[in-house]
């Protein structure tokens, strides 16, 4: 099992024919990512460098391929309008790659897009280990087991992936939200989906500063997750009060999106919060001896 997609997703790319489209789409292609075709405006009839099927438009892509998700590299003045074209074409589940999309767009498709699952934007993605991997990621870290992973940085992902990895701690799903202060998957919507997973046995999850979305991850899993292990790591410490740090989303306004306060909420419900990331698996194999225990 895994969260969100599997290794019979049929996968789609918006933005097939560009730079940085048609690299990662060989890139998913290598790691296995069942991907049926692509989409871009006015290439439709043509074939990607990798052989699949162009589409002008989405609909035309689904009703030749079947496809369910959609991984969008589309420039940021365009890309919002690439998402609504996913949801309106019936796509179940959209991972948006883009960075740098004008934040009141974010919030116009995030409001009027229900029943389908945006990942992103500003974001790597996700992979569901030795099944199929959606964006950018590095799927040589990653090896298939039983912890999810949840975060808001790329680069950290990874990181604390290689360190999981390395300790023997193999992955069910990883999941990329994004560092935007306005995100189509919070820490919660993700917690929801882990929770009913019977791959996952143990959660890490990657905050930052700005924000409340941590503070809402401890809430839900004192009311939802009380018996789950889990470890937290928050990123940006050490970032000067009013000073963006890497993502836009990731800045500290007066007392609000503090590291005290995220590393509190989550220590009020019984979760560990590493001081640095390579304290993680040790974490989390305390929390897994626990959790048997219990």
């Amino acid at each position: 099992m895994s969260i969100l997609l599997d290794k019979n997703s049929k996968v789609i790319v918006q933005g097939i024919t560009g730079a940085e489209g048609s690299y990662h789409t060989g890139r998913m292609l290598e790691y296995g990512t069942k991907i049926v075709g692509g989409v871009t405006p006015g290439k439709g009839g043509q074939k990607s460098e990798h052989g699949l099927p162009v589409f002008d438009t989405v609909a035309g892509a689904l009703e030749a391929t079947g496809a369910t998700h959609t991984c969008i590299f589309v420039p940021p003045p365009y890309a919002a309008d690439a998402l609504f074209e996913a949801y309106e074409a019936g796509i179940m589940l959209a991972v948006c790659i883009t960075e740098g999309i004008p934040v009141h767009d974010v919030l116009r498709v995030v409001g009027t897009t229900p029943g389908m699952r945006i990942i992103g934007p500003n974001c790597p993605g996700l992979i569901s280990p030795g099944k199929s991997s959606i964006g950018i990621m590095p799927g040589h870290v990653f090896t298939e087991g039983e912890v999810g992973l949840i975060s808001r940085s790329g680069t950290l992902t990874y990181e604390v992936v290689d360190g999981l990895t390395r300790a023997g701690l193999g992955q069910s799903t990883c999941v990329g939200i994004g560092g935007d202060p306005i995100i189509g998957s919070t820490f919660v919507d993700c917690l929801r989906e882990f929770a009913n997973d019977p791959q996952t046995r143990a959660l890490v999850l990657c905050g930052e500063i700005g924000g409340s979305d941590e503070e809402d991850a401890a809430a839900f899993i004192k009311e939802h997750m009380p018996g789950m292990p889990i470890v937290s790591f928050i990123g940006g410490r050490n970032a000067p009060t009013g000073k963006s740090l890497g993502h836009a989303g990731a800045i500290i306004s007066g007392s609000f999106g503090t590291p005290e306060s995220k590393i509190a909420a989550f220590q009020a419900v019984g979760v560990p919060v590493a001081d640095r990331p390579s304290q993680i698996p040790e974490l989390l194999k305390g929390a897994l001896l626990v959790g048997a225990v219990r």
